[in-house]
């Protein structure tokens, strides 16, 4: 079952000078019940906007938010329904108050429990829920009172207390110890099945974005250049984009000489990415064009089409047989 529908979404920033800044243009995506979406891409991508958009941080510059096939949700409603898990739990927890107030709190304001005994029951079963035990002493405590993932399993129990239908993860686990991470993920993906929660899993870390998602897609300067089921865009990314993303990203047991390839890919990648913030026109073609090794004279006079079928979808001239040459 569909419980968020994203259509056609554009997102801006007013800029002191010129025209507006597009961050995200004309993104469109569902996110199922149970299963998750994983949203990728580098720093700059437009992924945060697309976060900011959803939990109506932001306002849209058009496009339609639909949350359970409706389009006007009234504010109330659509902020019990989705709710978020920020990047830095620290930062997202109110270091004056308790671990009880902060899951008191939404439990009180959506009406999912009353004061006193009922709010109580349902602040420990919340801590239970997310691994944290005994509840009683941990609901005592104070954000500087906890590690790192039990602040993180704090701030994913106070998003759920509302009962969500969506939960929107901001790279949940990149300010965490390495050794938790894993934790933390499995947490939440059990969560999904158990809750039955469409996940938006937001992240620039490939190997994890397949094994805890469905399907994924690959942002590039606002717009969606890749998507399709996880293990087909991961083991055999189409795009150069998610080529130099994959190629990047280091591996377990990998040899030197598959080091020495992804240092110089990085290289590439950094030099490449110089030459695109000195190229402030990039016309009417492919965004990537400025970083890519195989653009031809089509990528710099028209917007590539997507190409490919079987769920597997791409925006790049070089996987639109026939149209290249068109």
């Amino acid at each position: 079952m569909t419980a968020l529908e994203v259509r056609d979404l554009v997102v801006e920033y007013a800029q002191s000078r010129g025209k507006p800044f597009r961050a995200v243009e004309k993104l469109s995506f569902t996110l199922e019940a149970g299963r998750t979406l994983a949203l990728v891409g580098e720093s700059g991508s437009g992924k945060s906007s697309v976060l900011k958009a959803l939990s109506r941080l932001v306002t849209p510059a058009g496009g339609q938010i639909l949350l359970g096939g409706r389009d006007k949700v009234p504010a109330k409603e659509y902020r019990r329904a989705v709710q978020m898990v920020f990047q830095d739990p620290f930062a997202s927890l109110n270091p004056s108050h308790s671990v009880d107030h902060h899951l008191r709190r939404p439990l009180l304001a959506t009406g999912r429990a009353r004061r006193g005994t009922e709010a109580d029951t349902a602040v420990a079963e919340l801590l239970r829920q997310v691994n944290l035990t005994p509840a009683a002493d941990v609901a005592r405590k104070r954000p500087h009172e906890l590690s790192g993932g039990q602040r993180q399993r704090v701030a994913i129990a106070r998003a759920l207390a509302p009962a969500p239908d969506v939960l929107l993860a901001d790279e949940p686990v990149s300010m965490l110890d390495v050794s938790i991470r894993l934790e933390i993920l499995n947490l939440l993906d059990d969560l999904k099945r158990q809750r039955d929660l469409a996940l938006l899993y937001v992240t620039h870390d490939l190997a994890t974005a397949r094994h805890f998602s469905s399907d994924i897609m690959v942002m590039y300067r606002g717009q969606v250049v890749e998507r399709g089921p996880s293990d087909e865009v991961i083991l055999n990314p189409k795009h150069p984009y998610t080529q130099l993303l994959a190629a990047a990203a280091p591996r377990t047991g990998a040899t030197r000489a598959e080091v020495r390839a992804a240092r110089q890919v990085r290289a590439a990648a950094r030099s490449a990415r110089d030459a695109e913030r000195r190229e402030t026109v990039v016309g009417d073609g492919c965004r990537f064009r400025p970083r890519c090794p195989f653009a031809m004279d089509v990528c710099a006079t028209r917007p590539p089409e997507a190409a490919l079928g079987g769920g597997h979808r791409v925006l790049c001239w070089l996987q639109s047989e026939g149209k290249a040459a068109a």
